[in-house]
C-alpha cells in the first residue's frame, strides 16, 4: 500500500513524507517543539489545539505511550510530524505505540520529512498554516491561507466541574480550566490543596460562593482576547482572593487588568525556554507552549510589574500585581516531564493563601 503523503504549506512550500497514524486529510496552523522527550505530554497538552504539530528532535516514540503521563484525556492536536518515529519501543513502562494512539484518536502522522527545514521555514517566515493531503495538486490555497484557529477554549475546557483532593487538606484552591494540564492539578494536591475545577465559563459568583483560598488560572489555546466572557468574569474576581495564573491564564489576566496581548512570530514552545527573574537576575529552564504574548509596555500601565522575561527576546514571561494579591507567570512551573527548575513558584501561591503577601 502505498503511504505517501504531503505537507503543504502556505507559503507554497511542498514536502513529501509517509503517512502513519490515522487516514486522511487536515488543515492546521503548524507550529514546532523542541523538546527531546514528553511527546506524550505534548500530544495530550489541551494548547495544542487546533495545531499540526511537529518535534524538532529526530526520533520520536522510543518510549512508546504510557497513558499515566498524559497531561488530558485526549489529545487537541490536528496532526503530528515527526523526522522518524520508533516502530519498536523499549521501556518498561510502555504500553503500546505512539502509532497506536495516533489510530485510536484518529490523529493523521507524517514521517520521513525533512523537519529541520520546515522549522527554518517557519523561523524565517513565521507560523503558518498547512495542510497535509494525498494529493497537492487539489489543495485550495485561498482556504489554506484563510484557516484560523477558533472556539479553542470552549473546545478543550470541562464541561462539568470536578473536585481533586489531596491526602493533607490545607487549602481550597477552584481552578478554572481553560484547558489545564492535569499536573498543574497534581502539584496543587501535593502542597495539601484540594482543587475544585471548573468550566472556562463559570460566573464570578458561583466561584466566590465556594469560599476557596485562592483562585488557579489554567493553561490554553488560541488567541487570548477570543475570550471575552472569560476576561468579563475575571474582573469581578481580581482583588477578591489571591490568584496565580500559568500561560493563557497569565494572558488572560492581563487583559483583565487592562492589559493587551499580542501575537508572536513564530511562539514559544518545547523545555528548553530560557526566562530571567529581574529581581535577582537569575535565569531558570523552563517548559512553554504558546503562541501569544502580554505586551510589556502595557504591564506598567495596568499596576503590574514585570517578574520574568524570556532570556532569548525579552518578552514578559512574568508579572506581579501586588496591590491585587495576584501574580501570573507564561511558562509552566508545573512541567512535566521536566524541566523542575521553577516548581517553587506553586509554593509562592500557597505562602499567599496563608497570608504572606
Amino acid at each position: 500500500m502505498d503511504n505517501k503523503v504531503y505537507i503543504c504549506l502556505a507559503n507554497g512550500d511542498i514536502f513529501e513524507g509517509k503517512r502513519f497514524g490515522a487516514g486522511g486529510e487536515v488543515l492546521g496552523e503548524l507550529v514546532f517543539t523542541t523538546g527531546m522527550g514528553g511527546y506524550i505530554e505534548t500530544l495530550t497538552d489541551p494548547s495544542y489545539f487546533g495545531q499540526i504539530v511537529m518535534q524538532t528532535f529526530p526520533l520520536i516514540g522510543n518510549y512508546g505511550f504510557i497513558e499515566e503521563d498524559m497531561e488530558s484525556e485526549k489529545s487537541a492536536v490536528s496532526a503530528y510530524i515527526v523526522r522518524e518515529y520508533c516502530q519498536a519501543p523499549s521501556n518498561f513502562r510502555c504500553e503500546y505505540t505512539l502509532e497506536n494512539y495516533l489510530k485510536d484518536n484518529h490523529i493523521v502522522g507524517v514521517w520521513d520529512v525533512d523537519t529541520r527545514e520546515i522549522t527554518k521555514i517557519i523561523r524565517e517566515y513565521g507560523v503558518m498554516n498547512a495542510v497535509i493531503t494525498d494529493n497537492p495538486n487539489k489543495v485550495n490555497m485561498d482556504e489554506l491561507k484563510a484557516y484560523r484557529v477558533t472556539d479553542a477554549v470552549q473546545s478543550v475546557s470541562c464541561t462539568k466541574p470536578y473536585m481533586r483532593a489531596s491526602d493533607e487538606h490545607k487549602y481550597n484552591v477552584v481552578l478554572i480550566d481553560y484547558g489545564t494540564k492535569k499536573n498543574i492539578v497534581r502539584e496543587l494536591n501535593k502542597r495539601g490543596c484540594n482543587v475544585a475545577v471548573v468550566p472556562y465559563k463559570t460566573k464570578a459568583e458561583d466561584i466566590l460562593s465556594l469560599n476557596p483560598d485562592g483562585i488557579m488560572l489554567s493553561n490554553g489555546p488560541g488567541d487570548p482576547e477570543e475570550n471575552n466572557e472569560a476576561i468579563h468574569e475575571l474582573k469581578k474576581l481580581i482583588g477578591k482572593k489571591p490568584i496565580f495564573a500559568i500561560c493563557l491564564g497569565h494572558q488572560l489576566l492581563a487583559l483583565a487588568m487592562g492589559g493587551r496581548t499580542t501575537k508572536l512570530k513564530y511562539g514559544h514552545r518545547g523545555v528548553n525556554q530560557p526566562v530571567k527573574n529581574l529581581e535577582t537576575g537569575r535565569t531558570f529552564i523552563s517548559s512553554q507552549n504558546h503562541g501569544y504574548a502580554v505586551v510589556n509596555d502595557s504591564v506598567e500601565e495596568i499596576g503590574g510589574k514585570i517578574s520574568y522575561i524570556n532570556a532569548n527576546d525579552n518578552t514578559c514571561e512574568g508579572v506581579d500585581y501586588p496591590d491585587k494579591a495576584a501574580f501570573s507567570v507564561q511558562f509552566h512551573p508545573e512541567a512535566c516531564s521536566g524541566p523542575h527548575d521553577t516548581r517553587f513558584i506553586f509554593d509562592k501561591f500557597i505562602d499567599m493563601m496563608g497570608g504572606k503577601y
